[in-house]
């Protein structure tokens, strides 16, 4: 037992240290520390991450050891290019922006290689003439799950009774299946759309909200959906049950030909958060399966304040993510985040919420790009408390019911960015691994909590082979493999990229 016992725990010793790998690139000195990336993933065997600076625009090359092969210049853009968003294959991946040249809006398309090399000429997807200079991008673009189909729409505000919601169907070679057009009535002064998407069977659907006023909740909701080959939308009244509803969320459950619509609520327009209202939506019926609203109790509110009483325990929470489950159910994360200034604590505050939170006033619009960790939305030069707290899990069954709860407690601020706070969400298929920064002896380390199909949490340590001075930035984590995330990360004020392995 003297040699055996030993033996063991060093086995186990070894067991734990190998259950995660972390991998970190060399800081690229060509790099500004403001430089905008986004990362669009494993292609062909290499991990591309675009990044662009002072309209400079790169496509970086890594190897699965994080060894940067290529650096790329994407010398074929305009000088000026509104936005970039990115779908990754296996094999290629497509880069789509939008630029303007005098007074047309040019929707364009790109295809890379693994290695970064430009396949084929640029695609012409669409055109819209303005009479303005565009700041924020005219077209939005939505993929369906499985990524076959891929939808480009704009929406005309010109007329504030009746918007415009032009819809552009492409298959994954960017084949256009159809264009149509769509007239909404925004009878309601403070109407606005929200939360669209395309399914795996490339149906188009959307919500309609109405609000009392500017930044309140929404007390009318109403769901848009189109069948791929039809020209024209159905519109249904969503049934809230007199309850006020915050941020709205909906997500394509292509398992089951179901939409789900999400959201916190309150019983009365400024109170409180007082539950989960949940509404399953049938596909080939075009009506709801099930309406239910969950009621929080004492119990679950004090595990989940955080710095806040048990009344306003969520009143901070937003929706970050809704998995799906086979068997019609799903799982939903929220987590607490919200802003502080000297004009008090302000939720909307910050680039992390809904990107359809209100309505834009002019020509068109669409979701804000909040995907550059520098960007900076209503801070006016105030100075800037940015929180991230606890997140709540909920777990439901193909009824709409929840079958059970469970908190991750965490507490982090920033003053500087939201950056460094918040978290990346790994699902391997039997774990969803929560993946954020916390606090150990002043240094800001990665820490991992689990939580397996039954509830139960498990709350790891931080990892090993984090080394000092990489600040990660856990919020803006991709997820590249089933076990596998890549996060960007801060060395020296050098941007950098760490690859982690479960």
């Amino acid at each position: 037992m003297k040699i055996v016992l030993p033996c063991l725990m060093l086995i186990f010793q070894c067991i734990i240290t190998n259950a995660q790998k972390v991998v970190y690139s060399q800081p690229d000195r060509e790099d500004a520390r403001q430089t905008n990336f986004e990362i669009i993933g494993k292609v062909g065997g290499n991990i591309l991450i675009y990044k662009t600076y002072n309209n400079n625009h790169f496509i970086s090359v890594f190897d699965m050891e994080m060894k940067q092969k290529d650096r790329i210049k994407l010398d074929f853009l305009p000088d000026r290019i509104i936005n970039a968003d990115f779908i990754s294959y296996p094999d290629f991946c497509y880069m789509f922006y939008q630029f303007q040249k005098k007074n047309i809006v040019y929707a364009m398309a790109a295809r890379f290689d693994g290695n970064g090399k430009l396949l084929g000429k640029e695609i012409l997807m669409d055109t819209t003439q303005i009479s303005f200079l565009a700041n924020n991008k005219l077209y939005s673009i939505v993929n369906s799950d499985d990524k076959q189909y891929i939808d480009l729409f704009k929406i005309n505000s010109k007329n504030d009774d009746r918007f415009v919601v032009t819809t552009m169907l492409f298959d994954k070679n960017m084949v256009q299946k159809e264009k149509v057009p769509l007239y909404i009535d925004m009878p309601d002064r403070h109407d606005f759309l929200t939360e669209f998407l395309v399914d795996n069977d490339g149906g188009f659907a959307f919500l309609r909200a109405t609000q009392e006023s500017e930044n309140d909740k929404v007390k009318n909701l109403f769901v848009y959906t189109k069948k791929a080959g039809s020209n024209v939308a159905t519109s249904d009244a969503i049934e809230l049950n007199k309850q006020w509803l915050d941020e709205v969320r909906l997500k394509a459950d292509n398992y089951n030909k179901h939409y789900l619509i999400s959201s916190f609520f309150s019983k009365t327009r400024r109170g409180n958060i007082d539950g989960l209202y949940t509404c399953i939506w049938d596909k080939a019926t075009d009506s709801s399966m099930s309406v239910t609203s969950t009621i929080f109790n004492d119990d679950l509110r004090n595990e989940a304040r955080g710095d806040n009483g048990t009344k306003t325990a969520f009143n901070d929470f937003s929706i970050r993510n809704i998995i799906v489950k086979k068997d019609g159910g799903f799982i939903l994360a929220a987590e607490s985040f919200f802003s502080t200034a000297r004009g008090g604590a302000n939720r909307y505050d910050y680039m992390y919420g809904s990107p359809f939170l209100q309505p834009m006033d002019y020509y068109s619009f669409g979701p804000l790009n909040y995907g550059y960790p520098w960007s900076r939305y209503n801070s006016l030069g105030q100075n800037i408390r940015y929180n991230a707290q606890n997140i709540a899990v909920f777990s439901y069954d193909n009824a709409g019911q929840v079958s059970w709860t469970n908190i991750l407690t965490k507490s982090q601020f920033d003053d500087e960015s939201e950056a460094y706070i918040g978290y990346s969400l790994l699902n391997s298929g039997d774990q969803l691994y929560f993946l954020f920064n916390q606090l150990e002896h002043r240094l800001q380390l990665l820490a991992a909590q689990s939580i397996d199909p039954n509830g139960k949490v498990t709350r790891n340590p931080t990892l090993k082979n984090l080394d000092q001075g990489y600040d990660f930035m856990a919020r803006y984590g991709k997820q590249i493999g089933l076990r596998q995330i890549i996060f960007p990360c801060m060395y020296r004020n050098y941007l950098c990229f760490a690859r982690v392995d479960f």
